[in-house]
């Protein structure tokens, strides 16, 4: 399936523990070019991301942002009950001693190193979850790119029809225009040579008549025409193949323009070659 290299994706999950968000978008490039914005907890999951990414798109420059918003709930601060049933066996062996204290004051139990310690997210989850909706963002990313890369098809196939009907109009009309070529290069040989060998002067007719001869160009447009139609067909990236037929087609289209020897053959050459512009434009954005 023909896929565009220009999309843009927004995926969003919201747990407990906080929200992530992903934004994906893609333009057109030559290669495959990826760009992660992580925030740093999340860093070492890039590399997963990347072979992710690697196997669902094959070119385009990527750009993927992450942010992690945590839920202020989440991390609180709890009692480490052991830590504190230690502190307070600590004071009643003081006592024991015979040494004399105060009261205990909570505010100070709280302050003893260990006592009060910070409940941390458990960050594997975080990770996990920042996965899952990777991937999903990355097939809406991909069917954003194939929604697209189906209009760019439909418009690059309106354009081949339009150059097919260019390329049937000339071939229609070669006859009629080599015909009137011959006669009228005939009567200007035989007005500025009168005393030339005849012979002579119909080889001399037939080698223009040769270099005015359009046909294999014709053929050779006709042909990279319905190899364009095939590729597009195919699947997987067809980009830079695409690409390369371009130029074959701009190619024969100026090889036609050098030959012309009439003005509507010159005017379908020149439509030829805005057609192909065109067409050149949009397999620019094909992956």
């Amino acid at each position: 399936m023909t896929r565009s290299m220009t999309a843009f994706t927004r995926q969003e999950m919201q747990q407990p523990w906080g929200t992530l968000i992903w934004e994906l978008r893609s333009v057109n490039h030559r290669y495959l070019e990826p760009h992660f914005r992580l925030p740093e907890s999340l860093r070492d999951i890039e590399g997963h991301l990347r072979e992710a990414l690697r196997h669902a798109v094959s070119r385009g420059k990527v750009e993927a942002t992450l942010r992690f918003v945590p839920e202020k709930s989440a991390e609180t601060l709890q009692v480490d009950s052991t830590r504190l049933h230690e502190v307070l066996a600590a004071t009643r062996d003081v006592r024991i001693a015979g040494v004399e204290m105060q009261a205990l004051n909570p505010l100070e139990l709280l302050a003893w190193p260990g006592v009060l310690v910070e409940s941390t997210l458990d960050m594997r989850e975080v990770k996990q979850q920042a996965l899952v909706v990777f991937r999903s963002a990355l097939k809406d990313l991909v069917a954003g790119r194939e929604r697209e890369g189906l209009e760019l098809k439909q418009l690059v196939a309106q354009r081949l029809d339009s150059i097919g009907v260019i390329v049937a109009e000339i071939q229609k009309m070669m006859p009629q225009i080599l015909q009137a070529q011959r006669d009228n290069l005939q009567q200007k040989l035989y007005e500025l040579a009168t005393g030339l060998d005849a012979e002579r002067l119909e080889q001399e007719i037939v080698l223009m008549a040769q270099k005015a001869d359009v046909d294999e160009e014709v053929d050779r447009l006709q042909t990279h025409i319905q190899e364009v139609r095939r590729v597009l067909e195919q699947k997987g990236p067809v980009g830079r193949r695409l690409d390369f037929l371009m130029q074959e087609l701009n190619r024969e289209a100026n090889t036609l323009s050098s030959k012309s020897i009439v003005a509507a053959t010159t005017r379908n050459a020149v439509e030829l070659k805005v057609l192909i512009e065109q067409m050149r434009e949009q397999i620019q954005n094909i992956e």
